[in-house]
């Protein structure tokens, strides 16, 4: 079991975006949604590369600023989206992709069943601060 990814302890990478700032450039955050259930099921960065491939191609792309490289969501794990939709907010230094899954979910985690879910399925328990798996 992956700690960070299946454990009950919150550990929030707060420097990410310093981490960001020292290896990466021309990047703004993404939030993606599910265009059925409304659900926000991924944030993710896109540069301008990412973005003119998710425009052309209509599937979303994203820039992996762990990687350092273009990130074609589910080239490796199949769980693809169709891109319906792209916002963007008032100070234009973010977006909203509203997708549309072709099958699954979205997350590279699975839960259980073997199932990918999507990548906000844990919660924090007010009471302890500890998370909770809303899909074991």
């Amino acid at each position: 079991m992956k700690e960070l990814e299946e454990g009950t302890n919150l550990a929030l990478d707060f420097s990410k975006i310093v981490k960001m700032a020292d290896t990466q450039s021309d990047v703004i955050p993404v939030a993606v949604q599910n265009a059925d259930t409304k659900e926000v099921i991924l944030v993710a960065y896109v540069n301008q590369e990412a973005l003119e491939h998710s425009l052309k191609t209509k599937t979303a792309a994203f820039w992996s600023t762990s990687r350092n490289e273009l990130w074609i969501k589910g080239a490796t794990s199949g769980e693809t989206f169709d891109l319906l939709n792209v916002f963007v907010n008032c100070e234009q230094n973010s977006l909203l992709y509203v997708v549309r899954p072709r099958h699954g979910a979205i997350c590279h985690t699975k839960n259980q069943k073997g199932k990918p879910r999507n990548c906000f399925y844990r919660h924090i328990n007010f009471q302890t601060q500890k998370l909770e798996n809303i899909d074991p």
